[in-house]
């Protein structure tokens, strides 16, 4: 008898793509740790279930290879199966079946029951809540909704999880207890579009009774707001944020681009005068708020004058955050019956110009927090520095604050006050007043 078939199932679950998926990832692990499965999080197992990504041309390209190196790894008798789930899944799943056919099983983004089943798992109702968390232990993403009903043309995302539909706030109440119960100081909220929370099942936006509902929270310190659309946004929410110190003065929302011509081919529901007002009522509302958005250049039919708008609105905005992508043509798409009609190294040339600017923006505004006093959480110790962000800062995205750890010793998870005593354009360094 083969000694291989004694050995305990290991269940390595591969996360690609956003922290949605990285909430998904969570949540499949919870569920298996509650049906008795050793379940880890990249790590070796010997079944492994791989979380895709489908949004963009690189986004698919990692999870495909992904896929391949797991196949391959199958194939060398390093693991007994392998299974997939998540976006590129759900979206190409006749077209993988077709050519990696010795996958064990595809699943999309709405079958977790039946993954489960397949792994020798049992669904169950009333995990509301109970997640195996793989970020560190101070901060966590708290998934709002699902889905999306914005009909912006770029996008893949309706096709991959379907319709907007809101989370009940008993039930993020319950997660949020939960995970504050686990030391978790940090809520991430996130959602294909928080501006939508509520519309489904209050029939009214409610993200802003939502988060008077969080911050009565115990142990959670801050709650940050991510993927936030700009038309219909609840001006509410910047009264509550302007109020209660849980929520961070912090917001993303991604606005794309800001030529006219543009907007309405990208169908984004809104004009650059509309935008620029709105942002100026949210520094009205809120003086001292991060603003982080993402831009998308090379988009069909953009010409160089529409890149000039956009260029020129970038240096008069003045974003504290900002991040900018090629477009990628994607089927089924709205945008994908336009002609794709920019070339890729101008489309490059775009972004990294974009980014430039950007990044002396940021050293600009930089240099005037050296000095200032910031309460930051410290993330984890990395050589010889301990690195935090301030309330400003979401992880792995924007700024981090670096402290000498030759001098001083702090405890990952914990809050800290510290002074800026340098600054470069993505790194603030301080040093310790209390903690």
């Amino acid at each position: 008898m083969r000694t291989k078939s004694l050995k305990k199932n290991k269940i390595n679950v591969v996360t690609l793509g956003c922290s949605k998926n990285v909430y998904d990832s969570e949540v499949l692990m919870g569920q298996l740790k509650a049906s008795g499965k050793d379940v880890v999080h990249e790590e070796e197992g010997n079944i492994v279930v791989i979380n895709t990504c489908g949004f963009i041309n690189n986004a698919k390209e990692e999870s495909v290879n992904t896929i391949l190196e797991f196949m391959q790894k199958k194939e060398d008798g390093e693991v007994d199966k392998v299974f997939v789930t998540g976006c590129l899944s759900e979206r190409y799943k006749p077209d993988l079946q077709k050519e990696i056919p010795n996958v064990d099983a595809y699943f999309g983004t709405t079958e977790l029951p039946s993954l489960l089943k397949a792994l020798g798992a049992d669904y169950k109702h009333e995990l509301i809540g109970e997640r195996l968390t793989t970020t560190p232990k101070n901060y966590a993403y708290l998934k709002i909704a699902e889905g999306c009903d914005r009909p912006c043309s770029f996008c893949a995302i309706p096709l991959m999880r379907g319709k907007h539909k809101s989370t009940p706030i008993e039930d993020l109440i319950t997660e949020a207890e939960k995970l504050a119960a686990k030391g978790v100081k940090e809520l991430i909220l996130i959602a294909q579009d928080l501006t939508y929370y509520g519309l489904d099942i209050y029939k009214k936006r409610n993200l802003a009774e939502l988060l008077e509902a969080l911050v009565k929270v115990e142990g959670i310190e801050w709650i940050r707001l991510h993927y936030a659309f700009p038309t219909g946004f609840p001006m509410d929410v910047l009264e509550v944020m302007n109020r209660e110190p849980k929520i961070c003065n912090y917001l993303d929302i991604p606005l794309q681009h800001i030529s006219d011509t543009i907007l309405k081919s990208m169908r984004r529901g809104t004009t650059k005068e509309k935008t620029t007002q709105l942002l100026k009522e949210f520094r009205a509302a809120v003086p001292d708020m991060t603003i982080r958005t993402t831009l998308i250049v090379g988009y069909p039919g953009e010409t160089e004058e529409d890149y000039q708008t956009l260029k020129q609105w970038v240096k008069e905005m003045r974003f504290e955050r900002l991040g900018c992508f090629t477009y990628s043509h994607e089927e089924n798409t709205h945008a994908y019956n336009l002609e794709d009609d920019v070339p890729e190294e101008v489309k490059q040339a775009r972004a990294n110009e974009i980014m430039e600017i950007q990044s002396q923006i940021s050293w600009e505004l930089n240099q005037q927090k050296i000095g200032q006093t910031f309460k930051v959480v410290i993330d984890r110790k990395e050589g010889n520095y301990f690195v935090g962000r301030t309330e400003f800062d979401s992880p792995d995205v924007d700024n981090e604050v670096l402290i000498d750890a030759t001098s001083t010793y702090l405890k990952t998870g914990e809050f800290t006050t510290v002074k800026i005593i340098e600054a470069a354009d993505f790194d603030l360094f301080a040093e310790v007043i209390s903690n």
